[in-house]
């Protein structure tokens, strides 16, 4: 850090916190309610999630359009705040519906792209795209010190409580996402004015555009559609990898609350991993290598899971993979991905990221899950899936090398 910017970089840090420890406290519960569900029904949920996301990203688009972000980002968090409280009623009332479960897994899988994209997405808009590659890996260490706490409340709560009741805690501590907000105005501190010089308080004025300028701004620019293909291969690839994590816990655990505290050690397990590469890692390799070399780390890391699943198909292995996976892609190429924005303009700051963060993730992950069950229909198990995942991760590894390339040379014309 340099001077001026450490008490908005600690702001942004706790504003992460709060997000992601909200999510882990129901990302397990999540997972149980879709293996109780049935494996078999995962891909209709995954669809679900999609048709919902292509929903709500013109209402957010129109939100954007109309309203500064000081008002924006508030309506956001109020919104799922009151939806996890409301959330929260259904499944404790008496003869709570048979549905009640596959909606709260359709639900937060919006609720975690929705909040954390509009968290990137001012990130990449208060801070200048030097700053970020020095103070992203940090700020995402906020985001994973709240993965660690959250999914620890959630092992040692649930047995006990029983997953359900876990959601009023979850909604109190995104609500400590919205002081971070406040203090994170430009101008809201008088001595620390915030990461980026007064004068860019213009920043505050609403986005603009029509309700569907994100739909049409991606595929007009090679960039955007680029950064919309590296997400879709990312999802491809977790989706694989999630679907198979699903069959391995199910025919390993039968009660619910096993499950539940198998997914959050998973998950704590991922956090450690990833809170000490954006600390000690990211920032550094950002700086000295810059997004060429950077990017590409977790294609990599697939490419290698998937030739050794190839090799030897076990359960050990898989979730070592998984746990590697995620941590990378969590702790050195997601921060890095979110430096490809700070050289966009505003509006595909916050439409263009929203809809390559939401409806083509959600939507590669619907498609990978119908993708999947047509590849175990063929007879294809652990082995086959990685054969056929190989080819697709070398492409992968060749897109991020782009999407460096080319984040560099709008830097240089900016």
């Amino acid at each position: 850090m340099r001077a001026g910017e450490g008490r908005a970089a600690l702001w942004s840090f706790t504003y992460f916190f709060c997000v992601l420890a909200s999510y882990y406290v129901l990302r397990p519960v999540r997972e149980e309610m879709g293996v109780a569900t049935g494996i078999e029904r995962l891909p209709w949920l995954f669809t679900g999630t999609f048709l919902a996301m292509a929903a709500a990203v013109p209402v957010f688009g129109a939100l954007a359009a109309r309203f500064p972000r000081r008002t924006l980002l508030p309506l956001v968090y109020a919104f799922f705040i009151a939806c996890i409280l409301g959330l929260f009623a259904l499944l404790r009332g008496v003869g709570a519906p048979a549905w009640a479960p596959a909606a709260f897994f359709i639900w937060l899988s919006v609720f975690n792209l929705f909040v954390v994209s509009v968290f990137w997405s001012f990130m990449a808009d208060v801070w200048r795209e030097e700053q970020a590659r020095r103070l992203f890996g940090f700020i995402a260490a906020g985001g994973s010190a709240g993965a660690l706490v959250g999914p620890a409340a959630t092992a040692l709560l649930a047995p006990r409580i029983g997953p359900v009741n876990l959601l009023p805690l979850a909604a109190a501590i995104l609500a400590g996402a919205l002081v971070c907000v406040a203090r994170l105005r430009p101008g809201a501190d008088p001595a620390e004015p915030g990461p980026r010089p007064a004068e860019l308080a213009a920043d505050e004025a609403p986005v603009g555009g029509g309700a569907l300028g994100g739909l049409t701004r991606v595929p007009r620019s090679a960039y955007l559609s680029g950064i919309a293909l590296f997400v879709a291969l990312g999802t491809l690839f977790a989706t694989f990898v999630y679907f198979q994590q699903a069959q391995v816990i199910r025919e390993a655990f039968a009660d619910p609350g096993r499950r539940t505290a198998v997914f959050a050690l998973i998950d704590l397990a991922v956090n450690v991993l990833t809170i000490g590469a954006q600390l000690f890692v990211t920032g550094a390799l950002a700086t000295r290598f810059g997004l060429v070399r950077v990017l590409p780390a977790l294609p990599v890391v697939t490419l290698a899971g998937f030739t050794a699943l190839a090799l030897v198909s076990t359960a050990g292995i898989l979730i070592m993979f998984q746990v590697l996976r995620r941590a990378t892609q969590y702790g050195i190429t997601g921060p890095a991905r979110e430096v490809l924005f700070t050289v966009l303009p505003r509006e595909d700051k916050y439409k263009a990221k929203n809809v390559i963060d939401t409806i083509v993730s959600r939507g590669g992950d619907a498609l990978s899950g119908w993708a999947f069950a047509g590849l175990s229909a063929l007879g294809l198990g652990m082995t086959g899936v990685s054969v056929v995942a190989l080819p697709l991760a070398a492409l992968w590894i060749a897109l991020a090398v782009y999407l460096g390339r080319r984040e560099e040379r709008l830097r240089e014309g900016a």
